[in-house]
């Protein structure tokens, strides 16, 4: 028979033993590590309003959607680099971020002339970068495992261009400008590709690093006066070069892609702009989803989304979809990177569900006209057309 002291000894022996079971089980649900995801995109300078956009809808995606990594032992941290918007610069942050083996996946970058270089460098170590903006096909065109884009193509998104201006404009002739970025050189020359061929004539096709004086340009565009200017490039230098075309009295309509996209368009330039189309893969914020999105976004961050905030918390939640699927091998860069490619994610700005080389199955591409010169409506601006359109095979 037990004494009471024996008893007591037993009793205070089992809680122990309970407790030391129970931080055991504590310290393994959550000692497994911290996960990061990294952002690049220009922080500073004046491509920054997307840039950050980009950001900060990842963080939204990282703060929202979190939870059930957290709950597999594992904490979850956005870190972000500043690219500059320049592709050495980027390829710099890039070998810091392979060397910081907690990161697990890159959201961005903006410029497909930053996206490439860099891309090489998260290549070595099987890191996956998903592209919430880069759309110049060679992004995903050399067939990289670890790289995929939620948005669409260059070499869809000038033919798209193309197609309004020749079907829905009914322009004869177009002067192209473009920055002779790796983007805006790539769209530019897809548009004249395919508006050549629908019958429109172009009567000069350049490129130019200005970014303040376009007399030298605007002179030889007057003279001609085309139905149609389109610029190949960004807002920065975009947004000034429209401005001083119109007030050199050129009155040719006005057209872009998806680098325009950004309310610092109408903030540089004024009512120059109001009226002119441009091309985007960045959806609208139309849909009930989307607005939601700009509601918690506001909220959280007192501004507006900038375009491609929204597909940078996709592109987010994809990459923690992936890794939640990925299980013990969520800290696992090879691993992660193959369950991206499985991923099949509805949200906002569709379903996406990558291809071969990383590319949506199938994008939207939308044209769009600009509404107002206030860039608290940037969200306002028109639906002209959408298309929902494949992306090409892979060339072999």
């Amino acid at each position: 028979m037990r004494t009471p002291l024996i008893r007591s000894l037993l009793v205070l022996m089992a809680v122990v033993a309970l407790a030391f079971v129970s931080i055991a089980v504590t310290v393994d649900a959550q000692g497994k590590g911290t996960i990061k995801i990294a952002t690049q995109s220009p922080l500073s300078g004046g491509q920054s309003a997307l840039g950050e956009g980009i950001k900060l809808g990842a963080q939204l995606a990282v703060e929202k959607l979190k939870g059930n990594l957290e709950k597999q032992g594992y904490k979850v941290a956005l870190v972000p680099y500043d690219d500059q918007a320049k592709p050495d610069v980027g390829v710099s942050n890039a070998k810091s971020i392979i060397a910081d083996k907690d990161i697990m996946v890159v959201i961005g970058h903006l410029n497909s002339g930053v996206a490439i270089p860099s891309s090489e460098v998260y290549k070595e170590d099987n890191l996956a970068m998903i592209s919430p903006a880069n759309t110049n096909e060679k992004v995903t065109d050399r067939g990289y495992a670890n790289v995929n884009r939620v948005c669409g193509r260059d070499d869809v998104q000038g033919p798209v261009g193309a197609e309004f201006a020749a079907g829905v404009l009914k322009v004869k002739t177009v002067y192209i400008i473009h920055d002779k970025t790796t983007y805006g050189q790539g769209v530019a020359e897809a548009f004249k590709k395919d508006v050549e061929k629908k019958g429109v004539k172009v009567v000069g096709f350049e490129g130019t690093e200005e970014k303040s004086n376009f007399d030298p340009i605007i002179t030889p565009i007057k003279a001609k006066n085309p139905d149609l200017i389109y610029f190949g490039g960004i807002y920065d230098q975009g947004a000034p070069f429209f401005k001083q075309t119109r007030e050199k009295g050129v009155k040719s309509k006005f057209l872009g892609p998806d680098g325009l996209d950004s309310s610092d368009l109408v903030k540089i330039a004024g009512k120059t702009v109001v009226g002119m189309y441009y091309t985007t893969a960045a959806a609208p914020a139309s849909s009930a989803q989307a607005k939601q999105f700009g509601d918690e976004f506001k909220s959280k961050f007192k501004k507006n989304p900038e375009p491609y905030a929204a597909e940078a918390y996709v592109a987010t939640a994809i990459a923690l979809k992936a890794m939640e699927s990925a299980g013990a091998k969520a800290n696992n860069r090879e691993a992660v990177a193959a369950a991206i490619r499985k991923v099949k994610y509805t949200g906002m700005t569709g379903t996406i569900e990558f291809d071969d080389k990383g590319d949506p199955k199938k994008a939207t591409y939308y044209v769009m006209q600009v509404a107002s010169d206030n860039p608290e409506k940037w969200a306002e601006n028109k639906e002209a057309k959408r298309l929902a359109i494949a992306a090409p095979q892979l060339k072999k």
